[in-house]
């Protein structure tokens, strides 16, 4: 895999101190330990190891990962292990990707409130797509899938949204049989939207009423209850946006699609184009022009800015599952659903499901083959120890110094 020319490391070593003299007094300690991990990473600050091709004597220097999930270059890996553990989960049934949005409106109030609120947006998530599914008027089944959060939009602005799979039926209330969803459909939009809104607007007022919410700058006249009432009411008379596509027939191909979404962030660097003259230009996809590829440039420290937005707070999971794909349940269940549907197709080959693209630290690493000569074995000559500045010793949560 070909190292990208520009990486979001070299606009923070460029650009760092700029963007933590405007903003660094209002960051969070995981926030500036974010920006540091991606100035360090695989660079001489972290250490790492030589290696030599034992048949042509070709030489590598790899510099250690930093491993931080806000890191654009740290989850090849992870990825590919993440999928190989999920190999003997799938069920041979259609899946379906349903996607809940919160309102722009309440993006200040859920980043003055991260752990809180992202912690509601799953819970009301979930509920909201297990009650409905467990009325008889549409499935009359207990259903299980998996959510990931994403904070981001393309041009990175706080977009926070709830993607969810799921496998598109459920088991009957009874446990006496498997319930399938309709080929074209799985749960109607408008009522699990409407569901969504009443969960997560009920809980948020309760939060209110009993003081839990940080009320600050641009939230702080909602501390007022005009406001506030204000607020809420234009909440409930919004349209919250639920988007569910039709169900793949593909288990594997959702597999696939669930492994690259597991372990996203922000942007990659191979969006990024050009850092020019303290601006950044990158690539995003516009979903509201039919999925068009365009360019955005934005202010180095900007970019920067909104980049740290999507940081998720310390001990925040990323990921949950619920239903019968619950991790203390889920291997019960799964054997009840692959009863209740009858024989079950051998699980899928390794060669079925398409790897992850590889970490760029990955080539060289001791026992891996030869880049240069494809035959030999890379061994490990020397271990390269980590080197630390006496201002990374005394700022160990924000220092950007990589020599």
């Amino acid at each position: 895999m070909s190292r990208p020319r520009l990486e979001v490391a070299d606009i923070v070593r460029q650009h760092g101190q700029a963007y933590l003299e405007r903003y660094g007094a209002t960051r969070s300690t995981e926030q500036h330990r974010a920006l540091r991990a991606i100035a360090l990473c695989r660079t001489a600050a972290l250490g790492g190891h030589k290696t030599r091709c034992d048949r042509c004597g070709h030489a590598e220097q790899s510099y250690n990962s930093c491993r931080h999930r806000s890191c654009p270059k740290c989850h090849g890996a992870a990825q590919a292990a993440w999928l190989e553990a999920r190999q003997g989960e799938g069920l041979q049934t259609p899946y379906v990707h349903v996607i809940f949005t919160l309102p722009q409106e309440l993006s200040s109030l859920v980043l003055q409130n991260q752990r809180l609120l992202y912690g509601l947006l799953f819970h009301t998530v979930a509920q909201s797509l297990q009650d409905i599914a467990r009325a008889p008027r549409h499935r009359g089944a207990g259903i299980g899938g998996l959510a990931v959060l994403h904070t981001w939009g393309g041009q990175l602005q706080h977009h926070p949204h709830l993607p969810c799979v799921l496998p598109a039926g459920g088991i009957a209330a009874d446990g006496s049989r498997w319930v399938p969803c309709r080929p074209d459909f799985f749960l109607p939009v408008r009522v699990l939207s409407r569901r969504f809104r009443r969960l997560f607007l009920g809980a948020l007022k309760s939060f209110y009423a009993r003081g839990h919410l940080t009320l600050m700058g641009r939230c702080r006249e909602l501390a007022e209850p005009k406001p506030w009432r204000r607020l809420m009411a234009m909440l409930r008379e919004k349209d919250w946006v639920v988007y569910a596509k039709e169900p793949l027939s593909n288990p594997q191909h959702m597999l696939k699609y669930l492994a690259r979404y597991v372990y996203r962030v922000a942007i990659s660097n191979h969006r990024l184009i050009a850092l020019e003259d303290g601006r950044v230009t990158f690539r995003y996809k516009d979903y509201k022009h039919g999925h068009r590829m365009r360019t955005c440039t934005l202010e180095a420290v900007e970019f920067l800015h909104r980049l740290m937005l999507h940081g998720p707070p310390r001990g925040c999971q990323r990921v949950r599952s619920y239903g019968f794909l619950a991790n203390r349940v889920r291997q019960q269940k799964l054997a009840q659903c692959r009863t209740l549907r009858g024989p079950v197709p051998l699980p899928m080959g390794r060669d079925e499901v398409a790897e992850p693209k590889p970490d760029h630290a990955t080539v060289g690493e001791p026992g891996s083959v030869c880049p240069h000569c494809h035959q030999g074995r890379m061994e490990l000559v020397e271990t390269v120890y980590r080197r630390q500045t006496l201002w990374e010793l005394s700022h160990p949560e924000a220092a950007l110094d990589t020599s």
